[in-house]
């Protein structure tokens, strides 16, 4: 039979299995908090983070003369193995939960405090050399230990997503080089507008998304400034003097970047806009990925009665009833991913606004919207590039006749002929079925071959100049 441990708060008692690292409020979280399934530990970077969290918190202490410095080393030490990633398993809460992170943070104090017990030579539990509270959180609160490791973890999670997105801008733009000559007709409501490229129209993907890369990186640098110090509710209670600063300094050197401690930490404590614009921002990016998929899918859609500009790689049989049919897959996967992440940022939106007083007690949901959105989106825009981006061809010569059989290329005849008899050769057109070179060229007489040739050239289709009569 497996051994226990008994542990306590004060609440009881509880019979703890000897091999975990967690304790009894670890435990407590587990049986209280059944709500998504998924644990912090499948969000390796908040361990990370905490452990930074708890690392540079210990060394802070012990520098103020708060820790003793064997305890801080045992700290520090139990901080390590959970920031190499040796314990997630132990990590066990759920990632929705009540109590503004409490479980998640005494999960980490648990943990760092069953490791530290072990290096300096006790059992699991024996808490009364190195305790979870006392020591592991010494001078600390859930309300700014969670946080800080929260904003930590997203800004160190972003740093991925904003790689992928750089690859979906570098994967459009390639394929805007590619096309740069198929020639095709521009659409405005669905309707034919004027001539344009096929590598124009990627092009503008490739635009598009780079905005959204500079627009998620200055979002991203709003997570840098971080609350630790602040205790309960930013007054500093228990925390001893010059520990904040400290502290910080230790976790910007540690991990690596720069890291400021926030200039009013009771604002600091309760405010959550940072993640309300990067979420809105986030969103931002979903709704272009979204429409650009759109747009794929409209520009493959066919083969025979649709647009049938492009053609999309086939990935899988579309029908069980319909042989040879061919569904665009990954833009509609795509779709629906960006449709999570836009309504993901209402749950943000609405947990920002539900903090009352000193405190947010939201941020768990906060959490799990923002690391489910970014892992989500990621992968995602990933199975975008190599299942679809990069595998697309243009359908060259289909692309130009509908030019040159549309109404929509009168507009280059305004200059010369004017906005009425334009429009009287675009009605004869659509009434009649005929060209509209057929009309002003050969039937009407109101401009001559070569100035046709002039006008409909493909360089002055691509790049249009004005050209008078």
């Amino acid at each position: 039979m497996e051994t226990t441990r008994k542990e306590h708060d004060f609440l009881g008692e509880l019979d703890i299995p000897n091999h975990l690292y967690y304790g009894i409020q670890t435990f407590r979280a587990v049986e209280n908090f059944n709500i998504t399934g998924i644990p912090i530990s499948k969000e390796p970077l908040f361990i990370k983070a905490l452990g930074y969290v708890k690392k540079g918190a210990a060394m802070a202490n012990r520098d103020c003369g708060a820790l003793d410095p064997k305890l801080a080393e045992a700290i520090c030490y139990g901080s390590d193995q959970v920031i190499a990633g040796k314990f997630d398993q132990e990590f066990v809460s759920d990632l929705i939960q009540g109590g503004a992170g409490t479980s998640v943070n005494m999960n980490a104090n648990e943990v760092i405090a069953n490791i530290g017990l072990e290096y300096l030579g006790h059992k699991k539990g024996e808490y009364k050399f190195l305790h979870p509270n006392n020591h592991v959180n010494c001078s600390q609160s859930t309300n700014d230990a969670y946080p800080s490791a929260f904003r930590i973890a997203v800004y160190l999670k972003m740093d991925h997503f904003i790689k992928t997105l750089e690859a979906l801008e570098v994967a459009f733009a390639a394929k805007g080089k590619e096309f740069n000559r198929v020639l095709k007709m521009g659409r405005t409501q669905l309707q034919d507008a004027v001539p344009m490229t096929l590598g124009q129209e990627f092009n503008s993907y490739a635009t598009t998304i780079g905005e959204d890369v500079r627009r998620l990186k200055d979002a991203q640098s709003l997570l840098l400034e971080i609350n630790m110090g602040a205790t309960a509710i930013g007054t500093k209670v228990n925390a001893p003097q010059g520990y904040p600063e400290l502290c910080v300094n230790y976790l910007a050197k540690e991990i690596g970047i720069p890291l400021t401690l926030a200039p009013d930490l009771i604002e600091a404590t309760v405010d959550t806009g940072a993640y309300v614009q990067i979420m809105g921002t986030m969103k931002r990016t979903a709704v272009k990925v979204s429409k650009i998929c759109n747009d794929l899918r409209l520009l493959s859609s066919g083969p025979r009665t649709g647009f049938n500009e492009i053609n999309l790689p086939p990935r899988q049989p579309g029908s069980s009833i319909m042989p040879g049919k061919v569904n665009p897959v990954i833009p509609e996967v795509v779709n629906q991913t960006c449709f999570y992440v836009i309504g993901q940022d209402l749950t943000v939106t609405m947990a920002a606004e539900a903090g009352q007083l000193q405190l947010n007690v939201m941020e768990p949901v906060i959490g799990f919207a923002m690391f489910t959105s970014l892992d989500y989106l990621s992968n995602a825009i990933q199975t975008l590039i190599d299942k679809c981006i990069v595998g697309i061809t243009a359908n060259e010569s289909h692309c130009y006749d509908l030019v040159m059989n549309s109404i929509g290329i009168v507009t280059q005849l305004n200059p010369i002929l004017g906005y009425e008899e334009s429009a009287s050769i675009a009605g004869e057109a659509l009434k009649t079925g005929k060209s509209v070179h057929q009309i002003a060229v050969v039937e009407r007489q109101l401009i001559t071959q070569e100035k046709w040739d002039e006008i409909y050239s493909l360089e002055n289709l691509i790049h249009p100049k004005f050209i008078s009569s």
